[in-house]
């Protein structure tokens, strides 16, 4: 049977989502709310999803390579760059986290919604629940991410992370300051049962 799918709105963005790629929710949308691109920059958008954040990112960037482990969220993502009109902006990739990118590309500003909610195997997981489910203490793909960003990354660029107080916002902080990097909290957003959604900012001194 063909997926289903419903429309997804974020100020002039209309988005399609696939029954199988994570809905946008507060997370997305705190993000999409404080990302600052500046004209001619060069995007990363890790685990893209629908694409949300791509489809907004490329309105100003030279380019925007989106990434996600999903077959299904790589092609709702591709169709909506077109529906919004940057697809030509925007080269959507499948791939576990960094593993689809070269060693030696650099960009201005790398995003990414992580999966951040503590869980079982994430691998038994269908690929809905591997959008959001971050294994032990939900930090099996932050830390992967921590460790991996900053090769990625230009002088001067920054890494906008999102993520929740259940995976320990303040050990995030720190992995990013051990590499080098200035890490501070730029939004967050309470949520129902004593939890908090937190942006994280991390800047590559230059």
């Amino acid at each position: 049977m063909p997926s289903q799918t419903k429309i997804t709105s974020f100020a002039d963005y209309q988005l399609l989502v696939s029954e199988h790629v994570y809905d946008p929710a507060e997370d997305s949308f705190l993000l999409a709310e404080n990302l600052t691109v500046k004209r001619g920059d060069y995007v990363l958008d890790m685990g893209t999803g629908c694409g949300i954040l791509a489809v907004v990112a490329a309105e100003k960037a030279s380019k925007v390579v989106a990434v996600d482990i999903s077959p299904y969220a790589v092609r709702c993502a591709k169709e909506n760059a077109k529906a919004n009109h940057v697809a030509g902006k925007t080269s959507v990739v499948q791939g576990d986290l960094f593993t689809p990118i070269r060693t030696a590309e650099e960009f201005d500003l790398i995003l990414f919604n992580a999966p951040y909610l503590p869980s079982t195997n994430i691998q038994e997981g269908s690929w809905l629940e591997r959008a959001w489910a971050g294994g032990k203490g939900g930090r099996q793909v932050i830390d992967r991410f921590v460790c991996e960003s900053p090769k990625y990354l230009k002088k001067g660029g920054s890494i906008l992370l999102m993520q929740s107080t259940l995976s320990d916002v303040h050990e995030t902080l720190h992995r990013f300051r051990r590499r080098g990097l200035e890490a501070d909290i730029l939004a967050k957003h309470a949520l129902p049962f004593f939890e908090t959604i937190v942006l994280v900012k991390a800047k590559q001194l230059s």
